[in-house]
């Protein structure tokens, strides 16, 4: 791997969020074009700043925007009144925005701009997600955006940026009715500038990575890469696409490319993830840990602090991953990520209170699937099952909407499901998923829906998949030991279910308990 780049290259402050607001036309390691947001949905919290200039464009319909930020607020709160019918009406407006969207943004793009989280993180990963931009600084990039855009509507590199803006807003608010807008601007871009357009092919990757097309990610990375190899949001896209095709030998080649070409902190912190997928987390910490030193601003210091702490919870290092956080927290107050993970860790070592409070204050600006399914379990955990489907029914509502947005949720689908829904759907959407990319998570995934279907023989095949890389992680330990134990293999249901609460103890509210149980079942013991 290329040594850490001193300060003042690219590795450096130069790569915090809103670092490439800047763009210039050069080609190599000058090049200031940004990464990709990161798509390790909700597996990991995505940990990896999204470096795209970010000229977050509105609508100039106000009270279009008014209308779709009213309808996915009020689909989303986490507190809706349980009633058959506010579901409908939240399934209604869901609906209803989603058509406005199509009808009010079906210009050919010529002039002006329309239109905001991304899918399940999506698609996720996670400094990205909750992106630290003041309200103003938006508004202020907006204007401009919208200004440039009528005075030179053939602007091809603003349109590519204006397609990148919808994609983080999406990303960032959580709206993907955004995506289909910024599928029209990068086509308008490619329009203008069929050739050597390597910003929209490199952005409408990134739109792909967010829609969980991932072999249109790695096409369109690839398509840029061609046209200039230096491209950051393309090196990083390639990255996230093999990773999310469960190649994971290739995307450690293509890390390590990437590292030696644009060496910096969205590299590290791919590549440790990728190690950490391998079965190598103290790599990935190593790797991490001179991320870390080689951070300098406090966004920077915050993210870095962040995935540290994530890799220690995945370990069960529950007090290292509270000081991490606590460090991303010093760094940059507040920082949702940090606060998600330190609601996590509560939750996981048994404080509860203060675990769900952090949930909510997330859940709150960022209502996605994982964090609403993370909050629904801590709910259940303490007994209060009505809250806790609550939870569960804000995830259909969300997946429903962005299905219709152009997204790819088979994954989420599945996961929600097999635990908090219908089994057969969930083993619907599961083998979905594994037509379209086998990674270990759509393979512990559909190993849990055939489980929860009845088809263990099967199950096993892909928990045993899930495990090939020598990826450990304790969920998908315990969903082996329970299939394990539903084919009459006591031993092996016992090494497996006692390795997961060996690893991480807390993995999951109801998913600890549980194993727990079927441990004492078998006559076993921590």
């Amino acid at each position: 791997m290329a040594a850490v780049a001193p300060a003042g290259s690219p590795s450096a402050s130069a790569l915090n969020h809103g670092c490439h607001r800047a763009r210039t036309t050069g080609r190599g390691p000058a090049d200031t074009r940004a990464a990709a947001a990161p798509t390790f949905l909700l597996f990991r919290p995505a940990l990896i700043p999204s470096c795209q200039p970010i000229p977050s464009v509105r609508p100039p319909r106000r009270a279009f925007v008014l209308m779709r930020k009213a309808a996915v607020t009020m689909a989303l709160r986490p507190f809706l009144p349980h009633t058959a019918r506010t579901a409908a009406v939240v399934v209604a407006l869901a609906a209803g925005l989603t058509a406005a969207s199509v009808v009010i943004d079906a210009s050919d793009g010529s002039g002006g701009s329309g239109g905001g989280q991304d899918t399940a993180r999506a698609v996720r990963p996670a400094a990205a997600r909750y992106e630290q931009l003041s309200g103003d600084g938006l508004a202020r990039q907006i204007d401009a955006m919208q200004t440039r855009l009528r005075a030179e509507p053939k602007d091809a590199e603003s349109w590519a940026g204006l397609g990148s803006a919808y994609v983080e807003e999406a990303r960032t608010s959580g709206d993907p009715t955004r995506y289909p807008q910024a599928d029209k601007a990068f086509a308008r871009s490619l329009s203008l500038q069929p050739r050597d357009n390597d910003v929209a092919l490199a952005g409408r990757a990134s739109l792909a990575a967010a829609r969980h097309d991932f072999h249109g990610a790695l096409r369109d990375a690839e398509k840029a890469l061609k046209v200039n190899s230096y491209s950051q949001g393309a090196l990083a896209v390639r990255v996230d696409a093999l990773v999310e095709l469960g190649r994971y030998r290739d995307a450690y080649t293509a890390a390590e490319k990437a590292d030696s070409l644009r060496p910096g902190i969205p590299v590290f912190t791919r590549l440790a993830y990728v190690l950490e997928l391998r079965g190598d987390p103290a790599g990935a910490r190593r790797v991490l840990l001179r991320a870390r030193d080689s951070a300098t601003s406090p966004s920077d210091i915050a993210y870095v602090s962040t995935a540290l702490g994530q890799l220690a919870w995945n370990q069960g290092e529950y007090d290292a991953a509270r000081r991490a956080y606590a460090t991303a927290l010093r760094a940059v107050p507040g920082y949702l990520p940090a606060v998600e993970g330190r609601g996590r860790t509560s939750v996981a070592d048994g404080r509860q209170k203060a675990g769900i409070r952090d949930l909510e204050a997330v859940v709150r600006r960022y209502p996605l699937p994982a964090e609403l399914a993370a909050l629904g379990e801590a709910y259940e955990a303490r007994g209060d099952r009505a809250m806790a489907r609550r939870q569960y029914s804000v995830v259909d509502t969300w997946i429903a909407l962005a299905r219709a947005n152009g997204v790819a949720t088979d994954l989420d689908s599945a996961l929600v499901a097999a635990d908090h829904g219908d089994a057969k759907e969930a083993l619907k959407a599961a083998r979905a998923e594994w037509d379209r990319r086998r990674t270990v998570h759509t393979a512990d995934a559909l190993a849990w829906a055939l489980h929860r279907n009845g088809e263990d023989e099967e199950a096993l095949e892909y928990a045993e998949r899930a495990a090939e890389p020598g990826y450990r992680n304790a969920a998908f330990l315990y969903h082996r030991g329970v299939i394990e134990k539903s084919l009459g293999d006591g031993r092996s249901a016992r090494r497996h279910l006692k390795a997961a609460l060996d690893l991480n103890p807390g993995f999951s509210p109801t998913g600890a308990r549980a194993a727990e149980a079927a441990l004492k079942g078998l006559g076993g013991a921590r």
